[in-house]
C-alpha cells in the first residue's frame, strides 16, 4: 500500500504552482503589450504608416486589431480559468476562513479580466501580486537590481520628505499651542503624571536602591579610605587644629584621636545615609522629592500668588519645552537622503 509524505506532496504544488505563476507572467505581459500596442495603432497616422512602409505587417495585423476584442478574450479565458482553478484549490487546503474571502482580496484578478479599456491595465497589479509571489518565495530576487535600487531609493527620499512636512507641521502646531498658553502641560502634569505618581515614586525609590546597592556597597572601603585621607590633610592644613601637637606629651596623640574620631563619624554617616537609600525606607524620601517638584493640585486660594505669577513660573518650563521642540525640528530637517547620492 502507497503511502503519501505530505510533505514532498506541498512541494510538489508549489513547483506546479510556480510553473502556473511564470505562464501566467509571461501571458500577462504578452497581453499588455498586445493591449499598448493596439492603442497605439488604432491612430490613423499609424496605420497609414505601416501600410505604406510595412505592408505585409500592416495586412497581416489590421484584421486583428478589427478583431482585437475576440482574441483579447481569448487571453480573458485563460486568465479566468486560472482564477478559478486557484479559487478551488484555496477552498481546499482552507487558505481562508470563508470559501468567498478568494474574489475580495483578489478583486484586481477579477476586474482585470473585464475587456474594456478601463479595467484591461488592472492587469498590472496582477503582474506585480505574481513578481511578488515569486520574490517571496525566494524563486527570484528583484531587491538587488538597479531598477529596484533606483525606485527603492526615491520612494524612501519621497516617503522622508513628505514624513518630515507633516512632523514639522505638527511640531509646530505644538510649539503655536504652547506660546499662546495653551493647557497641555497642566494636562500632563494633571491628567497623566499626577496619577501615577504612587507608580513613579516606587520606580525612582526602586532605582535609588539599585544604584545604591550597585554603586556604594561594592567601594565602601575604597571610599573610607579615601574619606579619612581627606580629613586628615583637612586637619592638617587647619591651623587651630594643628596646634594641638604644641601640647605637651599628648597633642599628637590626641590629634590623631580627632582625625579618627571624625573619619569614623563621617564615615557612619555616609554609610547610614547609603544603607537608607539602598533600603525601602527610602521610599518616603523620594516621595517628598517628588512633592516637591510635582505638587498635589492645590485649591484656589485668593491669598495665593495670581495666576499671572504662576504663569511667570512657568516660563522656565515653557521655554524648555519650546527649545526641545526646536532641537526635534532640527533632526527632522536632517535628510538622510541627500547623505546617499
Amino acid at each position: 500500500m502507497f503511502t503519501i509524505n505530505r510533505e514532498n506532496l506541498k512541494k510538489s504544488h508549489q513547483t506546479v504552482w510556480f510553473v502556473v505563476d511564470f505562464l501566467m507572467l509571461g501571458l500577462l505581459i504578452l497581453n499588455l503589450a498586445l493591449i499598448i500596442f493596439d492603442s497605439i495603432y488604432s491612430f490613423a497616422a499609424i496605420q497609414d504608416f505601416f501600410q505604406q512602409s510595412l505592408p505585409a505587417f500592416y495586412n497581416a495585423y489590421h484584421p486583428v486589431h478589427r478583431n482585437f476584442i475576440f482574441y483579447d478574450l481569448i487571453f480573458v479565458s485563460i486568465f479566468l480559468t486560472e482564477f478559478f482553478v486557484r479559487w478551488l484549490y484555496a477552498i481546499r487546503i482552507g487558505l481562508y476562513q470563508r470559501w468567498y474571502f478568494y474574489p475580495f482580496i483578489h478583486w484586481y484578478d477579477l476586474l482585470g479580466c473585464i475587456p474594456t479599456s478601463g479595467m484591461r491595465f488592472l492587469r498590472v497589479l496582477r503582474v506585480i501580486s505574481i513578481i511578488y509571489r515569486l520574490h517571496r518565495y525566494g524563486v527570484i530576487d528583484f531587491t538587488k537590481t538597479r531598477l529596484y535600487q533606483f525606485l527603492a531609493f526615491y520612494y524612501e527620499a519621497f516617503m522622508e520628505e513628505l514624513s518630515d512636512r507633516i512632523v514639522l507641521k505638527v511640531l509646530s502646531g505644538m510649539q503655536e499651542e504652547v506660546r499662546r498658553g495653551s493647557p497641555l502641560l497642566d494636562r500632563i502634569s494633571h491628567d497623566i503624571i499626577l496619577p501615577r505618581r504612587d507608580v513613579l515614586v516606587g520606580w525612582i525609590s526602586d532605582r535609588v536602591a539599585d544604584m545604591a546597592n550597585q554603586g556604594y556597597v561594592p567601594n565602601r572601603d575604597a571610599l573610607r579610605g579615601y574619606m579619612e585621607d581627606r580629613i586628615s590633610d583637612a586637619i592638617r592644613q587647619n591651623p587651630e587644629l594643628s596646634r594641638l601637637k604644641l601640647l605637651p606629651i599628648f597633642g599628637n596623640q590626641v590629634r590623631g584621636t580627632l582625625e579618627e574620631a571624625i573619619g569614623d563619624i563621617t564615615a557612619n554617616i555616609i554609610n547610614q545615609v547609603m544603607e537608607d537609600l539602598s533600603s525601602s525606607r527610602n521610599h518616603d524620601f523620594i516621595a517628598d522629592l517628588v512633592d516637591v517638584f510635582m505638587p498635589q493640585p492645590r485649591t484656589f486660594d485668593a491669598t495665593r500668588e495670581p495666576e499671572v505669577s504662576r504663569r511667570q513660573d512657568n516660563e522656565v518650563l515653557i521655554n524648555l519645552t519650546l527649545e526641545i521642540i526646536d532641537a526635534i525640528k532640527d533632526q527632522v530637517h536632517h535628510k538622510r537622503w541627500r547623505e546617499e547620492l
